[in-house]
């Protein structure tokens, strides 16, 4: 074993996310029903453990939220696991939120192959991470976040000390507290949810752990930046014909209005719901809604507020 491997090794042994636990040394031999009842009661405690860090949450949300109101991007950077979950959360921003191309992004160490392999030796390289965040050309305004469960991935830890040196805000999410990740970011969130089921299998609790605090920074920083009214996604993309439904939900539940209405308010916004809700309240013209809603910044309670509705 060479020195380097050596060190890594005993890195690895001062993590909590890659502890071993004598206790379920045999797991292999219990019966499915009762493996299953414990993963279910470890995933319990992963709500609690994301709990217990939403102050430092929230405060990076609304630092997210003030770069992206100027214009800038949401960025997530991981490894693995890590860089396929903040690709999925980027992902699923424009259907639901009507983001536009590359305000949020991910990349993951290794490009879009390691979306469905290993890319061998990608999360070691920190030049790596420089590189992708240069093509996208990261600057003040932007916000990149780097997630690792272990908070030690060079790829990761990388291109949040890159983004910092570029002056874009930085957060670094893992799970493992002290961590590399977070001390280089201006928002470190550690979320520390223990050792494993499975040794070092961070696709678990550590996964569902960043899953669901990526669900908070890219949701409510879409709240924040006036993307919802309510609790209803009036920025929804229909893009299909499960989505046109949606849209057609959303303006009756926004505004109690009859089928008819609700079908000219859509067609006279090109189907854009925010808009056709605005219609609706506020008896103006589909022209006249956009001019309200581009006043107003996209907050459609603003632009109420606006008309006297």
């Amino acid at each position: 074993m060479t020195t380097e491997h050596r060190g890594v090794r005993s890195e690895l042994e001062s993590l909590t996310t890659e502890a071993f636990r004598p206790e379920l040394a045999e797991i292999d031999t219990l019966p499915t029903l009762d493996i299953a009842r414990l993963m279910n009661g470890e995933d319990a405690g992963v709500a609690a453990a994301v709990a217990e860090r939403l102050p430092q949450i929230s405060a990076a949300i609304d630092g997210i939220a003030a770069r992206m109101a100027q214009g800038g991007r949401l960025v997530y950077a991981g490894a693995g696991t890590a860089g396929r979950l903040g690709i999925l959360d980027a992902s699923e921003c424009p259907p639901t939120f009507n983001t536009r191309p590359g305000q949020v992004v991910g990349v993951i160490a290794g490009g879009p192959e390691a979306m469905v392999t290993s890319v061998e030796g990608a999360e070691d390289s920190a030049e790596l991470a420089h590189a992708d965040l240069d093509e996208l050309g990261i600057g003040a305004s932007d916000t990149v976040v780097g997630v690792s469960a272990s908070g030690r991935t060079p790829y990761a830890v990388g291109a949040v000390e890159h983004a910092r040196a570029l002056g874009a805000l930085t957060v670094g999410l893992s799970c493992n507290a002290g961590s590399a990740l977070a001390a280089a970011a201006e928002h470190g969130i550690e979320v520390v949810v223990g050792p494993e089921l499975l040794t070092g299998s961070t696709r678990l609790k550590a996964g569902t752990a960043q899953k669901l605090v990526l669900n908070m920074l890219s949701t409510i920083t879409m709240i924040r930046l006036g993307k919802t009214y309510g609790n209803l996604m009036v920025d929804v993309r229909a893009s299909n014909e499960k989505l046109r439904a949606r849209s057609r939900r959303i303006v009756a539940l926004a505004t109690g209005a009859p089928d008819e209405e609700i079908e000219a308010a859509l067609t006279a916004t090109d189907g854009e719901v925010k808009n056709a809700v605005l219609v609706v309240l506020a008896g103006v013209d589909g022209p006249a809604a956009a001019r309200l809603l581009e006043e107003s910044g996209g907050h459609l309670r603003a632009a109420l507020t606006a008309t006297g509705g």
